[in-house]
């Protein structure tokens, strides 16, 4: 199953756990295939970092190391638009051109539009629910 994370399920899982963290596992240990594009892992990284810094806590940047190996990453060539926020955007766009099934999202934005051609736009919690047993 391939599917597209945004960044807000990338944040939850790393620093809080619940479904996202149960997702971000799933793709670790390869029992799923995340998608995204250079453009997408630098927004995780840098809002990682982001998060880093605000709570001065002890993890490192590298926490995403073991994510990122795992994802394939994808050079970029649909350019989409219908997102209300046009920052969205590449998601669908990543989504579409990696043929993911589904992204998974906390981004209203995005959980708005529901399905974008055969692409579902799930919750962490939905995604779970509907695709991830323990």
């Amino acid at each position: 199953m391939r599917i597209v994370i945004d960044t807000n399920v990338l944040i939850s899982g790393v620093f809080f756990g619940g479904f996202p963290r149960k997702i971000l596992s799933s793709v670790v240990f390869g029992k799923m295939t995340a998608c995204a594009t250079a453009e997408i892992i630098n927004e995780y990284e840098a809002i990682v970092q982001e998060m880093i810094d605000k709570r001065q806590g002890h993890i490192s940047k590298n926490i995403l190391i073991p994510l990122i190996t795992a994802m394939e990453i994808i050079e970029p060539i649909t350019h989409v638009d219908i997102c209300r926020d046009p920052d969205d955007n590449k998601f669908l766009g990543c989504a579409k051109d990696s043929r993911s099934l589904y992204i998974v999202s906390g981004d209203k934005d995005l959980l708005v539009i529901e399905k974008y051609e055969n692409i579902q736009i799930l919750t962490a919690k939905k995604f779970c629910e509907k695709y991830l047993t323990d």
